[in-house]
Formats: structure tokens, C-alpha cells, sequence
């Protein structure tokens, strides 16, 4: 008999066990998917030659998708059954991922990532649900811990994999590997996952919040890629959809459109949703969890996790490569110091929660991230060795496995086993949030930056003129793969002698405009820490009401 029919302080049985096993790889697939792009996207970049703002959709339309769906398969979960959600997801995804690795163009490749974000959405509010629904009493924390230890562990392990995927075999290969791991899951899930289910039993589908929280989603994070090169307010490059111009000769850029249509349809959302609540009609997000502090400051804090890893995982590698010229597996090897970090401090951190709280391990995780990320961002230059690199990712890497892996639990701790899936699936939301806009944001402060240090680095070195604007401008629309290529020509390249000074400035440029990017993620994070300490406030009230 599964765990899920017994008491809630019965033992779970082996096959409950070998479940949480197997859900944790497949959610481990989803994870590693989102970051183990961001070490190749330099290669792809050059070889289907996309502009930064490509790349940026790239790792960002995956997650935006992602966190717009999983409010609607989180409710479908619940409804349908997890087992039977979470195969789909399984084939829908393996699917994506074979589209991915035969793209020849841009708007293939994120077509492709679109569709594996789809599968995705139904893998990861199954996976938590369903161990929330198995795992009871002192196991449920454990199994929690596991969860959490595999988001850090297989986002921080992603760049590594990509890395060693990419120079040994291909990039495409870094999609292709996930045929032969997602058929394993699905034989493994067939035996061994139990399908729970939720039980809210109110009518209807909540088809317009779905729609609304995927316009408010997309739009937000549209604005943010897209600012740099449309413009904030006024037009600067021309935008095309379906067929449809929008000319340089407008009043306004479509970029504070975008942003006003994702205020609208966020709010028009939260009015929704409390609308559906009021009627007692299925709601995709229940208002009434957020009344939970625990719930609320726990995402807070999940989300600002996100964005500090995202933004990382984006920015780093495009420095690692093109700047300083590491080969793809070089760049993995620096940036799996994060993975040996995440994976020390994750293993450990059950034993850390056991003394001193759950919520003062992830506030301890917090700080860890923020001293680990700044000291990244100050030691980030020119000629600075990979090792030197790697050891604020080290210390970066211990936070995020204490501070993810004590997440989970703390944040649904409070929450009604009926309403675990729509709890599940508003935690995960939030974390890919977080991630869209941590690749948006760094995405975009790195744009902007480069358009304003390449310029003067150039400048600096005496090298002025429209060549070397244009030569500025292709790097930044390149995210620095410009320079890869003048290092590769030498002095045969159209710059003759003056090619190894030109490198050198944009070198510079370049590590300057990512010190930016890094130091604008420590400030989300420090925002995280502010969540986390009123986390362990609001956990404190908990244990004290439950005691009373």
C-alpha cells in the first residue's frame, strides 16, 4: 500500500521511495534543460547565427512558457491524475528536445524550446505534488529535501553537461541526450509512481486565467529582452509580427506597450481569479494560499533564488567564452565549481535544518549567494584565470543548495494536501518567473552596458572612427562573439595590426559590462535575503500557532 493511504507518520514503502527516485530525475531533466544551453549558446550563436536578442529568447521563452503553463497543468494534475500528466509531459517534451537538435534557424530552434517548454509544464507540477501527496510526517521533509537539492544540483550541474556535450560531441547533443533519459522515466514511472490526484471539486476550466497569465507573462518578459534593441520609449530598430510593422517613425516604442499590456492582463488575472474563488468555480491560482506567510515569503524568496541563478548562467558563460577565450568544456569546468557547491551544501543541509530551522538554512543559503556573487562581480576582468573564478562560484554554489533545498518544504509546510497541486504548481510558477526574468534582466543590463563600455574601452586604446563603432556594435549584437572571431583571424583580419589592441579593448568592454549584469542579480538576492529573514519570521508564528 502507497504511503499516500496510510497514516500521515507511516513509513513510506520501497516503491514510494524508488518514486520520489524517478520523479526526481525527470524533474531533474527539466531543470537541466533550462541551463545547460547557456555554456553552448555561444556556439549556437555562431553556427545558426543569432544576435543577443535571440539568444536571450532562447533561455527565456522556455521559462516564460514554462511559469505561464504550470498554474493551468498544475489544476490539470490535480484533475486528470499526476502519473498520467507527468508521461505526457514526458513524451512532449523528448519531442521538443528532437525538434531542438535539428534546427537550422533561429526561429526554429525557439520554436523547439517552446514545445519542450510545454512538456516541461506538465513534468514539474506533477513531480512536487505528487511527493507532497505521498510523503507525510518527518519523511515528507526529507523527500523535500531531495527535491530541492535536485533543482540547485541539476541547474548548477547544466553548463558542465552542455560544456562536455558540446565540445566532445555537438550542440545538438545537448538536446539529443534527452532521448534515451526520457524513455528511461517513462518505463521507470510506470511502475513505480502512484497516480494521486487532488480534491477540489469545482466546476469548470479556467480557460481566460490561463490566457491572461500567459499574455501578462509574455509581455513582461518581451519588454525587458526586447528594450535594448526596440527602445525604452522610443522607437530604435523596427519590430515585425506576422507580417505587421511597427516603423521607427512611431510615437512610441512597442516595448511600453508591451510592458502596459502586462500590467493590464496581470491585473485583470488577480481580479479574475478572485472572482472564480467567490463564485466557488475552479480557479487556477487559489489567492486565498498567499494568506499563508509562509507560502508568500517563501516564493518571494524561491523566485529571487531564480533570478541570481539565471542571470549567472547567462552572463558567465558568454564572458567565460568570448572573452576570455575558453573552449565550451573550459567554461563548464569553471562555472561546475556553482554544481560542487550546490552539491555539498545540499546533502548537508537536512542535517543543517535539523539544528537550526529550515528557514535559517535558507537564510544562511541567502547570504552565502549575495557575498559569493558580488565577490564574483569584482574579481570579473580581462585577464582574470578561470580558478579564480571559481571560487565565488564555489561559495555561490554552497547558498543555492542550503537555500533550495530547504525551500521547498518550508514553503508548502502550511499548505492543505487537497490543495497541494495548485500549491506545487504556484512554487514552481514563481521559480520560472524568476528565471525568465533573470535571463531578461542580465540579458538586457548586459546590452545596455556593452553599448556603453565597448565604445569607451575602444576609445581608451585610441581606436576611433565608424569601423570601430560598427565593430563595438557587432560585438554587442553578437554578445561578444565578434571577439572570438578578430582573435581567430589575427592580423588577417580587416583590422590589420591594429586587430590584437582591438581584441584587447573589446576584452575589456566586455568584462566590464558583465561585472554590471552580475552586480544587478546581487541585488535581487539581496532582496531574497530580506524575504528570507521575514520567512523565518513568518516560520516562527507558524511553529507557535500549531504549539498553542
Amino acid at each position: 500500500m502507497s504511503a499516500v493511504n496510510q497514516s500521515s507518520e507511516a513509513a513510506p514503502t520501497r516503491r514510494d521511495w524508488m518514486a520520489l527516485a524517478v520523479l526526481s530525475i525527470g524533474l531533474g531533466l527539466i531543470v537541466l534543460d533550462g541551463t545547460i544551453v547557456g555554456v553552448a549558446l555561444p556556439l549556437i550563436i555562431g553556427d545558426l547565427q543569432l544576435n543577443i536578442t535571440d539568444a536571450q529568447w532562447v533561455n527565456s521563452l522556455y521559462a516564460v512558457l514554462l511559469a505561464a503553463l504550470l498554474l493551468s497543468t498544475g489544476n490539470l494534475a490535480d484533475r486528470w491524475g499526476r502519473k498520467k500528466v507527468f508521461l505526457i509531459g514526458i513524451v512532449v517534451f523528448v519531442a521538443g528536445s528532437l525538434l531542438a537538435a535539428q534546427s537550422e534557424t533561429a526561429g526554429v530552434l525557439i520554436s523547439s524550446r517552446a514545445v519542450q517548454a510545454l512538456g516541461a509544464a506538465f513534468i514539474t507540477p506533477s513531480t512536487l505534488s505528487t511527493v507532497n501527496a505521498v510523503f507525510r510526517g518527518r519523511y515528507r521533509a526529507a523527500a523535500f529535501g531531495v527535491w530541492g537539492a535536485v533543482i540547485s544540483g541539476a541547474a548548477a550541474v547544466g553548463p558542465l553537461a552542455g560544456g562536455a556535450l558540446s565540445q566532445w560531441a555537438s550542440w545538438p547533443w545537448i538536446f539529443l541526450v534527452n532521448l534515451p533519459i526520457g524513455a528511461l522515466i517513462f518505463v521507470a514511472a510506470l511502475f513505480t509512481v502512484p497516480n494521486t490526484r487532488g480534491k477540489n471539486g469545482r466546476p469548470g476550466i479556467d480557460v481566460d486565467g490561463a490566457m491572461l497569465s500567459a499574455i501578462g507573462f509574455g509581455a513582461l518578459v518581451f519588454a525587458i529582452i526586447e528594450g535594448p534593441d526596440l527602445g525604452w520609449w522610443t522607437p530604435k530598430g523596427e519590430f515585425s509580427i506576422f507580417g505587421w510593422n511597427w516603423p521607427t517613425s512611431a510615437a512610441l516604442s512597442p516595448v511600453p506597450v508591451a510592458m502596459g499590456i502586462a500590467v493590464i492582463a496581470l491585473a485583470l488575472f488577480v481580479m479574475w481569479e478572485r472572482h472564480r474563488e467567490k463564485v466557488q468555480r475552479t480557479a487556477l491560482l487559489r489567492l486565498d494560499l498567499f494568506l499563508l506567510l509562509t507560502f508568500t515569503w517563501g516564493n518571494v524568496t524561491a523566485g529571487m533564488v531564480a533570478v541570481g541563478e539565471f542571470a549567472i548562467i547567462l552572463v558567465l558563460p558568454l564572458y567565460l567564452i568570448n572573452a576570455l577565450g575558453l573552449d565550451v568544456m573550459g567554461a563548464g569546468l569553471v562555472l561546475a565549481a556553482m554544481a560542487v557547491g550546490a552539491f555539498l551544501s545540499g546533502a548537508s543541509a537536512r542535517h543543517l535544518a535539523a539544528r537550526f530551522g529550515a528557514p535559517t538554512t535558507v537564510l544562511i543559503g541567502l547570504a552565502l549567494e549575495v557575498v559569493g556573487i558580488l565577490v564574483l562581480a569584482l574579481l570579473v576582468g580581462p585577464t582574470t584565470p578561470g580558478w579564480e573564478i571559481g571560487l565565488p562560484l564555489t561559495v555561490y554554489g554552497l547558498g543555492l543548495g542550503l537555500a533550495s533545498a530547504q525551500l521547498t518544504g518550508t514553503v508548502l509546510r502550511d499548505i492543505p494536501v487537497q490543495f497541494s497541486g495548485q500549491g506545487s504548481a504556484t512554487q514552481s510558477t514563481v521559480r520560472q518567473i524568476g528565471s525568465a526574468l533573470g535571463t531578461a534582466v542580465a540579458g538586457a543590463i548586459l546590452s545596455l552596458s556593452l553599448s556603453m563600455t565597448l565604445p569607451q574601452a575602444l576609445e581608451d586604446a585610441g581606436l576611433t572612427g565608424e569601423a570601430f563603432d560598427s565593430i563595438a556594435e557587432a560585438t554587442r549584437s553578437s554578445a561578444g562573439v565578434m571577439i572570438v572571431q578578430l582573435r581567430a583571424q589575427g592580423d588577417h583580419s580587416v583590422l590589420g595590426d591594429q586587430t590584437a589592441l582591438t581584441v584587447e579593448a573589446l576584452t575589456r568592454g566586455f568584462s566590464d559590462a558583465t561585472s554590471w549584469a552580475l552586480l544587478a542579480a546581487s541585488l535581487f538576492l539581496v532582496f531574497g535575503f530580506v524575504g528570507a529573514l521575514r520567512l523565518r519570521h513568518a516560520s516562527m508564528i507558524s511553529s507557535g500557532d500549531e504549539a498553542g
